[in-house]
């Protein structure tokens, strides 16, 4: 433990790494088992994060957690599902404890990246295009895309009214945005 924890937290001041050093005297056989499984619980440690850092921190804890119910550990042939279960269990924790900013207010912010209302003859000339590449498709992609993105029902609800499946409303919708992707006239015009 005072070589393999003190390298876990680099930033170990020298009584923490002479409390470890005393620590690992009472259990030699935890110490044994930190210096041969740290890479493969820090790698898990790491999995868990999106900092290393906060990886060796989340390993230092959870070993800690397990160094003190060493004793109360049964079969020490499953300590690395325990100490899994530690990190999983701290780092669920550290996630619940997270500072949230939220704040009420009357009027809702307006986003920042709205762009400009544009020319009104260049947003109808797209709608007309829009409906053209529309009324291309099939009549049953047709009334699911109109249903789903313009009168704005769920996939269930669009299903109840059409009287199918949902997966099948989902794979024809799929299907006809893949159609309306490839029109000619919706694509962007690069000047």
């Amino acid at each position: 433990m005072t070589a393999t924890l003190a390298s876990v937290c680099t930033g170990a001041s020298e009584p923490a790494v002479r409390a470890a050093s005393a620590a690992s005297s009472a259990y030699p056989s935890f110490a044994s088992y930190v210096r041969a499984r740290q890479p493969v619980l820090l790698r898990t440690a790491r999995s868990l994060t999106a900092n290393p850092c906060d990886a060796e921190d989340l390993l230092q804890t959870a070993l800690t957690k397990t160094y003190v119910a060493w004793d109360r550990i049964e079969d020490h042939r499953a300590l690395d599902g325990y100490v899994r279960r530690a990190l999983l269990n701290t780092r669920t924790s550290q996630w619940r404890k997270r500072k949230v900013d939220e704040f009420v207010c009357d009027e809702l912010p307006e986003p920042a990246n709205v762009l400009p209302a544009g020319d009104p003859a260049e947003q109808q000339a797209l709608h007309d295009a829009m409906w053209r590449a529309i009324m291309k498709l099939p009549a049953r992609q047709r009334a699911m895309v109109v249903l789903r993105y313009y009168e704005d029902l769920s996939e269930a609800q669009t299903a109840e009214v059409l009287g199918v499946s949902i997966g099948t409303v989902k794979s024809a919708v799929s299907r006809a945005l893949g159609k309306l992707r490839e029109d000619p006239e919706l694509r962007p015009v690069r000047g």
